[in-house]
Parts: structure tokens; C-alpha cells; sequence
């Protein structure tokens, strides 16, 4: 019995050995699918290690170069060494004057702790009028750029102004140089990064605003927002190791914390990149994990700037709060279901629009339980600038003649063909989003892909970094369509993706694959029109454009204002201390910055306050009685008034968008549409009336100063009617 029992428990212990070998066999072949990374020969790590530092070398110097070329052009642009200090300030205009203004005060101030106390509880920029300038305008800039200045004993070197200008333009370098690693990143050679520089520079009118307003926020935080766009690209890369991932992250979080704490439309942007990444999660193009992820720094960013900028209630009831939250909720209403099904297609469907309608609740809810100011005056330019209303406001107006805030002119896309930028990004972007589709409806049919994507393959479309970067410039480029303002966020983006596409073996390689090129190796002829098409761009850009460049640099311009520095030297000698002074914003925000005086307004658009301000003051180029505006100006506590020439006989290209038309226009003083009344005004417009010096207007206002482009009138205290 025993010698039967052998052969059956013998069979058993086979049974079980089987199965365990099976599984065995399984988990083998799964660890043989996935590479095992074999050591490279010691040539080969050398010329990875030559590749990395030339084109670590290459980036630095491209920043290091564009920072010294800004610093070139501007002082030859505005002879800024041999200008005294008043003459300086001058060429800071409109909102950059109080940007400016507030550095000053911080470096004035005994202590940083008194100069952040002072700012937090400012109540002598605007008359009758206690603001929070360091949460209302985001002057953290100003705050570090002062610490830096004094903890850096650089006050005895080199002056605040240089100091605050040269910290913007090493920026400005940090920025290129991030755009040049995205483009090395995705394209995998540092010539991309080359080109990218290249078109970033010659197409620098459409780029940046540096050269015309350096303080804006947007100089100062859109570099932080390329470093976390090139942190991001690595991140999403499948073939990246522990160490590169952790890096990519650390400095993904620190730049997305930065760039919200320097602008603060900083978290629409960041809204656009997470409608970016959900379609990226949604269509199975990259791993969750990673993706959400990244919703935990934006909501990390979100509450400790909203600590730090003193409970700023607009971070909590934006959109981005409300995505990411309902992200996140979504994902743990996911279910197990496996993939490729038809349950899993259906569930994926339902995610989306679950996602979508969240988002809105969320957000409705949390405006009505947050308490926050609504921005009335954006919703309402929005509805007007789509045509969905119609106004006679003048703020609204305003704002739509303002060339930033309307449509691109045709001279925009004339000057990115002309440098070769706009032609090849079409063609890059209609290869990549076609490679794209392609991968998205294969997967939607349930069709394997693999998941390491060789050059042979011809399929850029699989990479999610390219994927992501194709969905974001698509959003940045519809809304720079409609506001040519937001060309300064699409531009750079144009310029980095082009240059990846034209130096990319794998877009070539995509493009053979679809025209089954069999008359030459496909795979040699991208890896040669990888470098001979970014080579032929560069040496025609390089002889088309580098002799104007250095003709700009050679040229020694001069900033001739001749009129406003007599203004500003009347003031600090004439004017008392306490006066107060009402005129246009932007002559407001050059008098505080250059005198330290009170003024009624400032050149801000962020407050309602203020545009009501700004709207009123105005008022002093309308049809207005001298009663009317006296009332006005007394009512801000106003002494001086200054009218300027420029606007008052002002000659507009765009007839109707002249501040005396958009002012008549609000008053009801001429016909706006048809079937409005005419409405004459009997009164003259007040600029002109004040000028002449006869009753009621010298019973009101006594001339003061004049020349040939201002005239300051001091507001009666005592009102006399003796002719």
C-alpha cells in the first residue's frame, strides 16, 4: 500500500509544483519584458557626459548672453548711466512707476519689518484710502529685491536701480535658459535649445515686455513658470530614473510656489496646465500617479499662498482649487474595472463629465461661502468683448481700445512667418496632434501599444511630455487669438515647440512613416534632416537677423522728456508735503514714484475702487461743468490738478477710442447706436474751458504751473464769484 500511495502523492506534489511554476514562469516573463539596464562601455558614458555638458554649457550661456544683451540695449535705448536719478525714474511708466516706488520705500524704511508693516497698512499713496499694496499689487518681487540689496551689501557698490533692473534681467536669462532645456528635453539634442533662443530673441517683440515695462509682474514670474514647464517635461518622461524624477518634482513644487506668489493671475495659468494634464490622465496617455501628483503640489501651492498672502480668499474660489478637488474626488470614485473593456470606455466617458460638473459645483459652493471680492469689471469686459452685452461704461470701453486686450493684428503673424517661427510650427504641431490621434484611437479600440517607443516606430504621438505640450499650446494659442496680450505666454511656447519638432529624429521618422518612404532608409534621413534642417534655419536666421541686432546695440538712442521733469522738479520744490494731486493714472503713478506725493488715483485695474477713481478723474476731459468736476476733485481731498495737453487735444488713430470720445460716449454726449438720443451738453469740455481763465472756472481752480505739455491748477479752498 505504501508503494501504490508514492506514485499518487508524487503526482499531487507535481500538480502544485506545476502551478507554482506557472507563476513563477509569469512574474520571469514580466521582468524580462521590462529593460534591464546593462552598463554602458566607458566611451559611450563619455560622450553622454560630453553631450550633457556642452548643452548644460550652451543653456547657461544663451541666459548669461540674453541677460547681457537686455542690459546692452537699455542703456543704450534709454542712455541710462548719464542720466541723473529723476530722469531715470521718468522712463518707469504706468504701473511699473508704483512697483518701482515701493522698492524705494522698502530701501527707505528703517527696518524690513517696518517697511512690510508700512506697505501692508499704506494709507499715503491714495487719498482717503488705506490699502494692503503688497497683497493688492504682489510686491513680493520688491520684498525680496530689497532684502537682497541690503543683506547683500550691495548698497555699496551699486545703485538700488541697478540693483532692482539687473535682478529682472538675470531672470529674463533663467528664462531662456529653461525654454532651451524644455526643447533639449523632448527633442533630445541641445540644438533644439539653440534654436529656441534664437527665435525667442529675434521674435522678442511678441516674447516679452521687458523692453518696455521691466518691473511687470509677468517679467518677474513668467521664469519661474518656464523652469516648472521644464521640470513638468522631464517629469512626464516614461524613461526617467528615481533620482531624475525626485529632482524634477523638488523643482516642479519650488517654481509652481514661486510663480503663484509673484503674479497673481498666476492660478489661471496654472488652471490651463491642469486642463492640460486631465486630458493627458484621461486619455490613457500617461501614468495617474504622476499626473495627480502633480494636483498635490498645485494644491500644496494653493493653501500656503493663501497663508502667506494674507488670506488671499482669490486663491481659494479659483477654478484650479475646484479641478484639482474635483480630480481628486473622482479618482476615488474610480472603480477596479479592467482595461480596454467596454465598461471601462463607458466609465472613462462618465469620469470626464463627472470632473467637468464638479468642478463647476465646487466652485459655485465655495463662492458662496468664501467671502471674496468679485472681479465685476473682468466678467463684464468678457461679456462685451464676445459680443454677449453692450455698454457705455467707460472703464469697459477703455479697456476694450486698449491694443493689448483686442484681437492680433495681421502684422503679429507677417513678423513670425517673415522669421520662419510660424511656418514650422504648424508643421510641427499638425505631425505631432495627427500622431497624437492616432494613438488615441488605437487605444480607444483596444489596439497593445508598446510601451518604450523606438525611433523606428515613428510614433512622437505616444510620449506623453509632447502630448501634454501639444494640448497646452493649443489652449495658450485659442486664447491668444482673442487677446493679443496673451501672445507673451504663447510666443515663447511657439518658438521652444517648433524648434523640438525640426530637430526631433522621431517627428521626421513619424512623417516617413505616413508617406511609407521606401527610396531611402527612413530612419538615416530623419536622423540627417534633424540636423541639416535646424542648421540651414539657424545660418539664414543668423545672417537675416544677427547685423540688425547688433545694429540695435550700436544705435545710441535718447529718452527726451524734457516737459515731465520740469513737472516732477516743480512739484518737490513747490508743492507742500500733504498735497494731494488728481490727473491722469499713469502721470499719477510717475508722481508717486519721482515726488512721494498723494495722488487720487493709481494706474491699477484690479480694484473696483480704483477704476471708479480713475473713471471720475477722467472726468476732467469731458463736457462737465466747473462745479461738477470741482465736486469731484474735493471729494478725494484732491489740491492739485494737472491737465495734460496729450490727452485733451488728443489725435487718435481709432476714432471713438480717444478718452474724450469714450467719456462723451458714457455722458451721453454724442450717438452711440441707433435710437439713441443726442444729448448737447452746454458746457465746454473742461480742459479746454479751464485754460482760458474766465468765471466760474478761475472761482474754482487758479493756474499754477504750465509748459507746453502740462498745466497745474491749485483747487480753491475759498470760492470767489467776483469777476
Amino acid at each position: 500500500m505504501a508503494e501504490e500511495e508514492g506514485p499518487t502523492v508524487e503526482l499531487r506534489q507535481r500538480k502544485k509544483l506545476k502551478s507554482s511554476e506557472n507563476k513563477e514562469s509569469a512574474k520571469e516573463e514580466k521582468i524580462s519584458d521590462t529593460p534591464i539596464p546593462e552598463k554602458a562601455p566607458k566611451h559611450v558614458l563619455f560622450q553622454r557626459f560630453a553631450k550633457i555638458f556642452i548643452g548644460c554649457l550652451a543653456a547657461v550661456t544663451s541666459g548669461m548672453m540674453y541677460a547681457l544683451y537686455l542690459s546692452a540695449y537699455h542703456e543704450r535705448k534709454f542712455w541710462f548711466s548719464n542720466r541723473q536719478e529723476l530722469e531715470r525714474e521718468i522712463t518707469f511708466q504706468g504701473d511699473s512707476a508704483i512697483y518701482y516706488s515701493y522698492y524705494k520705500d522698502m530701501l527707505k524704511a528703517p527696518s524690513f519689518e517696518r517697511g512690510v508693516y508700512e506697505l501692508t497698512h499704506n494709507n499715503k499713496t491714495v487719498s482717503l484710502k488705506t490699502i494692503n499694496a503688497v497683497q493688492q499689487m504682489s510686491l513680493y518681487p520688491e520684498l525680496i529685491a530689497s532684502v537682497l540689496y541690503q543683506a547683500t551689501g550691495s548698497n555699496e557698490i551699486i545703485e538700488p536701480v541697478y540693483f532692482y533692473i539687473g535682478i529682472v534681467f538675470g531672470l529674463q536669462g533663467i528664462y531662456v535658459t529653461a525654454l532651451f532645456v524644455t526643447s533639449w528635453l523632448m527633442s533630445g539634442t541641445w540644438l533644439a535649445g539653440m534654436l529656441t533662443v534664437a527665435w525667442f530673441i529675434i521674435n522678442r517683440v511678441d516674447t516679452t515686455r521687458i523692453e518696455y515695462s521691466i518691473p511687470l509682474r509677468e517679467n518677474w514670474a513668467l521664469p519661474y513658470f518656464a523652469c516648472q514647464i521644464a521640470a513638468l517635461t522631464g517629469y512626464l518622461k516614461s524613461n526617467l530614473n528615481t533620482y531624475g524624477e525626485r529632482f524634477c518634482y523638488l523643482l516642479m513644487s519650488a517654481s509652481t510656489y514661486t510663480f503663484m506668489m509673484m503674479w497673481e493671475y498666476s492660478h489661471y495659468l496654472l488652471f490651463l496646465q491642469a486642463i492640460s494634464l486631465f486630458l493627458l490622465d484621461s486619455f490613457s496617455l500617461e501614468q495617474s500617479d504622476k499626473v495627480h501628483e502633480v494636483y498635490k503640489i498645485y494644491i500644496f501651492s494653493l493653501f500656503l499662498g493663501y497663508l502667506l498672502q494674507f488670506e488671499n480668499s482669490a486663491l481659494l474660489v479659483s477654478p484650479l482649487l475646484s479641478l484639482v478637488v474635483a480630480l481628486m474626488l473622482a479618482k476615488c470614485l474610480q472603480l477596479n474595472v479592467k482595461k480596454g473593456t467596454f465598461i471601462a470606455k463607458i466609465m472613462k466617458v462618465i469620469n470626464f463629465y463627472l470632473v467637468c460638473i464638479l468642478t463647476v459645483i465646487l466652485n459655485i459652493i465655495m463662492k458662496m461661502f468664501v467671502p471674496h471680492k468679485e472681479n465685476g469689471h473682468m466678467l463684464k469686459f468678457l461679456e462685451v468683448k464676445f459680443g454677449l452685452n453692450m455698454t457705455k461704461n467707460f472703464t469697459m470701453n477703455w479697456l476694450l481700445c486698449q491694443e493689448s486686450l483686442q484681437a492680433p493684428s495681421q502684422d503679429f503673424f507677417l513678423r513670425l512667418t517673415q522669421s520662419s517661427l510660424l511656418p514650422f510650427y504648424i508643421l510641427v504641431l499638425i505631425i505631432c496632434f495627427l500622431s497624437m490621434m492616432q494613438v488615441i484611437f488605437r487605444r480607444i479600440n483596444g489596439k497593445s501599444l508598446k510601451e518604450t517607443i523606438t525611433l523606428e516606430d515613428g510614433r512622437i504621438g505616444g510620449r506623453p511630455e509632447i502630448i501634454y505640450h501639444v494640448i497646452h499650446t493649443i489652449l495658450l494659442g485659442s486664447l491668444a487669438m482673442v487677446i493679443e496680450g496673451l501672445k507673451y505666454l504663447w510666443t515663447p511656447y511657439v518658438c521652444m515647440l517648433a524648434a523640438f519638432g525640426v530637430c526631433s529624429p522621431e517627428l521626421w521618422m513619424t512623417l516617413f512613416k505616413w508617406l511609407r518612404l521606401r527610396t531611402v532608409h527612413p530612419v538615416l534621413l530623419a536622423l540627417i534632416l534633424s540636423m541639416a534642417v535646424p542648421t540651414i534655419i539657424g545660418l539664414s536666421l543668423w545672417k537675416e537677423f544677427f547685423p540688425r541686432l547688433m545694429t540695435e546695440l550700436m544705435e545710441l538712442q535718447e529718452f527726451y522728456d524734457p516737459d515731465t521733469v520740469e513737472l516732477m522738479t516743480w512739484i518737490k520744490r513747490q508743492a507742500p508735503v500733504a498735497a494731494v494731486f488728481a490727473g491722469s493714472p499713469q502721470l499719477m503713478g510717475a508722481i508717486k514714484l519721482c515726488t512721494g506725493w498723494m495722488v487720487t488715483s493709481l494706474p491699477l485695474y484690479n480694484d473696483d475702487d480704483l477704476l471708479k477713481r480713475n473713471e471720475n478723474i477722467y472726468q476732467i476731459y469731458s463736457k462737465r461743468s466747473a462745479e461738477d468736476i470741482y465736486k469731484i476733485l474735493t471729494s478725494y481731498k484732491a489740491n492739485y490738478l494737472i491737465v495734460e495737453d496729450a490727452i485733451c487735444n488728443e489725435v487718435g488713430t481709432m476714432r471713438g477710442c480717444r478718452v474724450k470720445d469714450l467719456l462723451d460716449i458714457a455722458n451721453g454726449h454724442v450717438v452711440c447706436e441707433e435710437g439713441d438720443k443726442l444729448t448737447y451738453s452746454k458746457y465746454g469740455r473742461f480742459c479746454h474751458e479751464v485754460k482760458i481763465n474766465y468765471s466760474p472756472y478761475v472761482n474754482y481752480f487758479t493756474r499754477v504751473y504750465w509748459n507746453r505739455s502740462y498745466f497745474v491748477y491749485k483747487i480753491n479752498t475759498v470760492i470767489s464769484f467776483q469777476s
